[in-house]
């Protein structure tokens, strides 16, 4: 469906057309010619673009016209980006004394360098061409104008996608049955037995799977309970590293198997334990033998939950008469689709649309996942033509054995921006974390959440807001046991796969894909799965990929922090250079203890990750990159220092750089950069002295921050001029030194720390490390901080007492290590909060 991104591209490209900028290049001669035949051109196109999506499902003609035209677009948005960007080089490197106006300084230097390059001319030229050439080709393949598409109802607001048990329909017979078999002591010849859910994809295996989880019988059957998703790929270690952390409450690191097993095996020894395996896919016995070896010490009736499609590992464990879980009978569906498509479970009060939701529901088939998908698109619609439209689809004629025809339905109610966002999760592997801070940093990338909005609107809310529109439409779910990340169901991944088309490609290890020639030099955007030795064959055809937007590292599921990953420096010196449209470029988690000179020509470059890599400094030349919005090297624990000339980075917008202990002093100028949004580490002091009053600059500052060096701060006044009550901060941690305590002022700490308190309606987690007051500042612990729920106090020494947490209204997990003045902890401090993790 190559319209997913034309729409949204289009409206892009018109606001870029017609800029001021732009214009004043126009004016040059013959350019201003060109300009204004693309943008009638484009609008020609444009006005047709509602029929041509229709037409593209049975029509490959029309569908080879619009991806013919999404790859003309792209070559257009290159041009005018290259333009913006050789102007904003020259204002930022031009003799400044040489510059009356801010007109003189942006105009000469783009026309200038336009004129001269006879490449540029070349290229607008071809692009002419090709326009031209499918405007008429438009009408060769009957595509007409059709009248505005009536406005969705907006009054009704998307229902979350959160699964709860009032939203689970037509289970409660398969949930009773294995609830009893769960509960029931059946004579084994182990310890534990194992309860198999299986099924086809978007059946419903993992909602039934975590209704059992959360019953309140079997959560007080089992004294230890433990939920890990598999996926493709059994490993062991990952699989017992999670079971532990969740059965002893604890993140401990283990190098060697062994021990890790036999810590698991201590840890359950005597315990019934339940154990949900999710989404297995291995059918390799000598991987479960290996797994279940600590499993043999946990008490008798202990149970192994697995969910799969795939039958052979449960018939070689001696399961060989296996219960599908079958789809949902015709009332079940009827009402489920009604709960999802209404917000009630019958259709009672809209008779008439119940025809058309029995016709709609039969073609689900009685799939879960379908019929939430599809009910969900068709929530803020209550009149009968949108249903009818639906129903007569022609999507539900595919062939498509992959994607269910009801899915593509409910892509297809999408907006176009939606459509755009989705098809780019393509370049994710089935089960990955979705982290959607990150993902929306990389959608801003990508030029994906351009707008004309009000000054107030940032592209990051934007693109939050759309996050949580694709969330609550079910096309992303909450990852089970991690509130932090989300998922994708298989099929939802596929269907994003299918509409992604030539644009995108996601290379696998596990899977040879044969790239023609002309495909790589489509290409707009790859992604590629870490493995521990990438070589530079890998991607020596990809030189000719002169168009590609994305080079982008991922991995599956969360990451394997025992493992070293190792890149090819030959990818680095030959190849990215050769990729000078990227604007994104991922390295994450690579063993890179250097990075090349040649990055700083990749100008087009919006999006730079480097994190959890074992770099010590970037080249100068970084901060030639203009257009840089983002800047990611947390977990560089090689890192010392950032460029001298940080302050040229005027459109940062995110320095991401946690958890890198030999970074210890602010770059130069880093004030100046008012854009930011995110500066996750903060060290007052250093050797160029970074003061706190400096972060009243940061107006837009929010998201995570980590403040060290505090008990450099000789007046509280000094941080109260930095504004923390006005900052939406969702994570904060303060630090002391650990100088002796003796040299210290503890009044003075308490001031610092109390001027410290940020918004309450925004904070998530709050750590304070080396405080040397007696006490903490009210707020600390004060109930108004509504969505607080992780709080670490560490090594704060002197204090005698402990703040009011327990008032706290949503505290999960609480962490108090090295408070040795602390000799009793009082009922004040429990407060009504219940199910707290202590760590003393």
């Amino acid at each position: 469906m190559a319209e997913l991104v034309l729409s949204a591209f289009l409206g892009v490209l018109f606001e870029k057309l017609a800029s001021a900028a732009l214009k004043n290049i126009a004016s040059y001669k013959g350019v201003d010619y060109e300009i204004k035949k693309w943008q009638r051109s484009l609008k020609q196109i444009q006005a047709v673009l509602a029929d041509a999506s229709r037409k593209e499902i049975t029509n490959e003609s029309v569908k080879q016209w619009l991806n013919d035209l999404q790859h003309l677009a792209y070559d257009i948005d290159d041009i005018l980006d290259d333009l913006a960007t050789e102007a904003m080089q020259r204002e930022f490197t031009h003799d400044s004394e040489a510059i009356t106006s801010k007109v003189r300084k942006l105009i000469p230097t783009c026309c200038t360098n336009f004129t001269k390059s006879s490449s540029m001319h070349a290229k607008l030229d071809k692009i002419t061409t090709k326009l031209q050439d499918l405007v008429e080709e438009k009408a060769t393949l009957g595509l007409s104008v059709e009248g505005e598409t009536k406005k969705k109802n907006k009054n009704r607001e998307l229902q979350t996608s959160v699964v709860d048990a009032s939203s689970i329909v037509g289970r409660q017979v398969e949930e009773e049955a294995l609830v009893r078999q769960l509960l029931a002591d059946e004579p084994c010849d182990q310890n534990f037995s194992i309860v198999p859910i299986v099924g086809m994809g978007g059946v419903g295996k993992t909602t039934l799977a975590t209704l059992l989880y959360n019953n309140q019988q079997v959560t007080d059957h089992f004294e230890l309970k433990a939920w890990v998703c598999v996926s493709d790929e059994f490993d062991s270690f990952d699989i017992s590293k999670v079971i532990f952390e969740s059965v002893a409450q604890e993140n401990k690191k283990f190098e060697d198997f062994n021990l890790l097993q036999v810590a698991l095996r201590d840890q359950l020894r005597g315990k019934r334990f339940l154990l949900v395996l999710d989404d297995v896919w291995s059918e390799s016995y000598e991987d479960w033998k290996t797994l279940v070896g600590p499993f043999h010490t946990c008490a008798p009736g202990s149970k192994v939950v697995i969910t799969t499609r795939k039958e052979q590992l449960l018939n070689k464990l001696g399961y060989n008469h296996l219960n599908q879980l079958k789809c949902l009978s015709h009332d079940d569906a009827m009402s489920l689709f009604a709960l999802h498509a209404l917000g009630a479970n019958k259709f009672n009060s809209h008779l008439s649309l119940k025809s058309h939701g029995e016709g709609i529901v039969k073609k689900c088939d009685g799939l879960p996942l379908a019929l939430i998908s599809l009910g969900r698109s068709l929530r803020t619609k209550q009149d009968e033509d949108s249903w009818r439209e639906v129903l007569e689809s022609e999507v539900w004629m595919s062939k498509d054995d992959v994607v269910v025809p009801a899915l593509r339905l409910s892509y297809g109610d999408l907006s176009a921006r939606l459509k755009q966002l989705f098809a780019y999760c393509s370049l994710f592997p089935k089960d990955f974390m979705f982290d959607k801070e990150e993902l929306v940093l990389l959608w801003a990338a990508e030029g994906f959440l351009h707008q004309s909005t009000p000054i107030d609107s940032t592209k990051e809310r934007l693109g939050g807001e759309c996050f949580n529109e694709l969330l609550s439409r079910s096309f992303f779910q909450p990852a089970p046991n991690n509130e932090s990340f989300f998922v994708m169901h298989d099929l939802i991944n596929d269907l994003a796969t299918s509409v992604a088309s030539d644009f995108f490609v996601r290379l696998e290890n596990d899977k040879k894909k044969n790239i023609r020639k002309e495909m790589l030099e489509m290409y707009r955007h790859m992604s590629f799965a870490r493995e521990r030795y990438v070589t530079y064959k890998k991607f020596e055809t990809f030189k000719i990929a002169k168009s590609l937007r994305t080079f982008l590292a991922t991995s599956v599921g969360v990451e394997k922090s025992r493992q070293d990953f190792y890149l090819s420096s030959k990818i680095l010196i030959d190849l990215l250079p050769e990729l000078q449209m990227l604007r994104v470029l991922s390295l994450s988690g690579f063993c890179i203890s250097e990075v090349p000179q040649t990055i700083g020509s990749l100008r087009h470059l919006r999006y730079l990750n480097l994190s959890r890599t074992k770099v010590t400094h970037l080249p100068e030349n970084v901060c030639n990159l203009y257009n840089l919005e983002t800047l990611i090297v947390c977990g560089c624990r090689c890192l010392g220092k950032l460029p001298n000339n940080f302050l040229k980075l005027k459109n940062l917008r995110h320095l991401d750089i946690r958890d890198t202990p030999l970074f210890n002093q602010m770059p130069f100028g880093i004030y100046e950069l008012k854009s930011l949004q995110t500066l996750s580490k903060i060290v007052i002091g250093g050797q160029r002295g970074f003061e706190i009053t400096k972060l009243k600059e940061f107006k837009n500052l929010c998201g995570k921050i980590c403040i060290e060096g505090l008990d450099k701060v000789q007046n509280a006044i000094h941080v109260r001029e930095a504004n923390f009550s006005q900052k939406r901060l969702g994570e904060l941690e303060v630090v002391w030194s650990d100088e002796p305590y003796d040299s210290r002022n503890e009044m003075l700490e308490k001031e610092v720390l109390n001027e410290l308190e940020p918004r309450n309606d925004k904070l998530i987690q709050l750590i304070i490390r080396s405080y040397g007051g007696l006490e903490f500042p009210d707020w600390v612990g004060n109930p108004s901080f509504l969505h607080l729920k992780h709080v670490s106090l560490r090594d704060c020494k002197r204090c005698t007492s402990l703040p009011p947490l327990g008032q706290l209204p949503l505290l999960k997990e609480l962490c108090i290590e090295g408070l040795y003045e602390v000799e009793a902890v009082g009922l004040e401090f429990l407060g009504t909060s219940q199910g707290l993790c202590f760590h003393h």
